[in-house]
């Protein structure tokens, strides 16, 4: 059973930063996929950013340039840098570690959510 554990969240003044960060439970990295996701109410839960085992990224076009995923394999941790904060990124925010085996079993594990508000 993998545990994650956000945290980072907060309230940012539109154009400001915040570092998200998602704490795993053992190594994992190897194995798994890590993303970022976030729900805004009245919204669909949609991918952020994401990082591959080999490090390979992924971001949502609406976050491109602005936020950055990166991940340190000794601290089992994964970060979501955002900068240039608007009020549409306004969400709760959610740690993802995702596995597909050579089997085709699929493995998900989320985090608790932490909330990131953009107001000023």
């Amino acid at each position: 059973q993998v545990q994650l554990v956000e945290s980072g969240g907060g309230l940012v003044q539109p154009g400001g930063s915040l570092r998200l960060s998602c704490a795993a439970s053992g190594n994992i990295f190897s194995f798994y996929t890590m993303g970022w996701y976030r729900q805004a109410p009245g919204k669909q839960r949609q991918l952020v950013a994401s990082i591959t085992s080999g490090g390979s990224t992924n971001y949502a076009d609406s976050v491109k340039g602005r936020f950055a995923i990166s991940k340190d394999n000794a601290k089992n941790t994964v970060y979501l840098q955002m900068n240039s904060l608007k009020p549409e990124d306004t969400a709760v925010y959610y740690c993802n570690a995702h596995r597909t085996t050579s089997l085709n079993q699929h493995f998900d594990y989320w985090g608790q959510g932490t909330q990131v508000t953009v107001s000023s």
